[in-house]
């Protein structure tokens, strides 16, 4: 009798352990269960660490960096004293912004902005002075080298008919050097394509960092697949800063097409860039040398629109600073989705 009870006990107990390891397996293969109860699996290399693991390391924001929603609008202001030389450390008290006519408050202000750059070097490999494509690599080479800090990322683009990038986004200055070497020379014109398909690129950059299209071209545009208002589109949604340098092969307007130079001047402007006429590639080098120290001394002015335009409008903008000063910064931008 004794030995049937405790066989009963011994019977009771082995299922009452059996129902709770049961009831314990369910519950680790219920999907529905929310992410904090689910059970861990200790013995499996604890999966919740490894994703923690994963997200402490992703690449850190830049210091002085502001993670901020899509509402926020930045401008990149470059400002000339009568001199016609950059101007730093001005207060912000010296700017005011404006949206549609309409004074916004200055919710950001970085008198020389931290933000890392990305850059997309386009060369025209069809440029009529082939003769002078040497030196343009050359020079390219240059500011290649001048004009990458620790943060900032380069890639190399040419194009004629086509659009053809030699080196993905990268730091490695020799590997980008080497690019710009081999950039072969080409047959028609795509500069259309160029800015748009140079944008396309630079939209899928990080955010939180200065997206800048350097374009060095004859301006004769005669063979993009796109048009003028789709490569200003693109370039507006990507926030790119366009800067061209236009080297001409007839320096009389009566000998060429002005029509490219005349749209590649408005890209530019209505992207806050700037644009250089050199009378010939050795200027190249004092060219490349004022954007880079354009860059470095450029403010950041961030707003909250309010009223905030509707979805997929352009916004114009206008800032203004003290008497003495003048101020170039791009002029439109393009509301995102509500």
């Amino acid at each position: 009798m004794i030995f049937q009870a405790k066989s009963r006990r011994h019977a009771l107990v082995a299922g009452l352990l059996l129902l709770i390891s049961a009831y314990g397996l369910a519950a680790q293969e219920k999907p529905d269960r929310p992410p904090w109860a689910q059970p861990t699996n200790s013995g499996q290399g604890k999966p919740s660490d490894v994703q923690v693991k994963e997200k402490n390391q992703e690449p850190a924001s830049p210091r002085g960096t502001i993670k901020v929603n899509v509402n926020l609008v930045n401008v990149l202001v470059s400002v000339l004293d009568e001199h016609n030389r950059p101007a730093p450390d001005l207060p912000v008290d010296a700017f005011q912004v404006f949206e549609e006519g309409v004074q916004q408050k200055i919710d950001i202000f970085e008198s020389e902005t931290r933000q890392p750059l990305d850059l997309a070097l386009m060369i025209d490999a069809s440029l009529s002075a082939h003769k002078e494509m040497p030196f343009e690599r050359e020079a390219a080479s240059h500011f290649i080298k001048q004009i990458l800090r620790p943060d900032d990322r380069m890639s190399v683009f040419y194009f004629d008919e086509n659009v053809t990038q030699l080196a993905g986004f990268s730091d490695n200055v020799a590997t980008l050097q080497e690019a710009v070497r081999r950039i072969p020379d080409g047959g028609g014109t795509s500069i259309y394509d160029a800015i748009l398909l140079g944008s396309r690129a630079m939209e899928k950059r990080p955010n939180e960092r200065r997206r800048v299209l350097v374009l060095l071209t004859d301006a004769g545009e005669t063979t993009s697949r796109s048009d003028f208002d789709s490569a200003r589109k693109a370039a507006l949604r990507a926030e790119v800063l366009l800067y061209t340098i236009v080297i001409r092969p007839v320096k009389n307007e009566n000998g060429r097409n002005t029509a490219g130079e005349h749209a590649l001047q408005t890209i530019t402007e209505t992207t806050g860039g700037a644009m250089f006429f050199p009378d010939s590639a050795q200027e190249l080098p004092v060219i490349f040398d004022r954007i880079d120290q354009e860059l470095r001394t450029q403010y950041r002015l961030a707003y909250y629109p309010n009223p905030r335009g509707p979805a997929n409008t352009y916004r114009t903008i206008d800032v203004k600073v003290l008497p003495g000063y003048s101020s170039r910064h791009r002029t439109t931008y393009l509301t995102g989705p509500q």
